[in-house]
């Protein structure tokens, strides 16, 4: 009887540990499918349904200064530019990557598929909606500062 018992908390163990190790198989795979390939300036707006007046402000004015200043860069591929909505359950793995539940704005350096993340939300709030010229000279900064690395 205890070789019975001991047999299946072995058993039990043996299949929690595969269960953990592909867990981890998928969420390596799940944070691999955001790395864009190349050395590249990613600038992310995050978004829930519902926005304030700011948060509209953070994606109208990134959008502009990234249209009017950065286009080339765009096109180029040196630059990427994404809007996701975290409402949406196809983003949850990506907003957990960022650890975001509500409006967000990163601008991330990638080098080597390192990536160097850039949290400009406090920012962005601060200035996007009161001070935008004071945004777009900032992120503008920001975004041109990883392009010349």
């Amino acid at each position: 009887m205890k070789q019975l018992i001991f047999i299946c908390l072995i058993g039990l163990f043996t299949i929690s540990c595969n269960q953990n190790k592909k867990a981890e198989q998928t969420t390596n795979q799940s944070t691999d499918e955001f790395a864009p390939s190349g050395d590249v300036v990613e600038v992310i707006y995050f978004h829930g349904t519902q926005r304030c007046p700011t948060c509209q402000a953070i994606e109208a004015e990134t959008k502009s200064l990234i249209e009017s200043s950065f286009a080339d860069a765009i096109n180029s591929k040196k630059l990427i530019f994404k809007i996701v909505d975290i409402s949406k359950p196809e983003n949850k793995a990506i907003a957990d990557r960022y650890e975001v539940a509500w409006s967000s704005l990163f601008v991330n350096d990638w080098k080597k598929d390192q990536e160097s993340v850039n949290n400009l939300t406090e920012f962005a709030f601060t200035n996007a909606r009161n001070n935008p010229d004071a945004f777009k000279r900032g992120l503008s900064e920001k975004i041109n500062e990883f392009l010349a690395n």
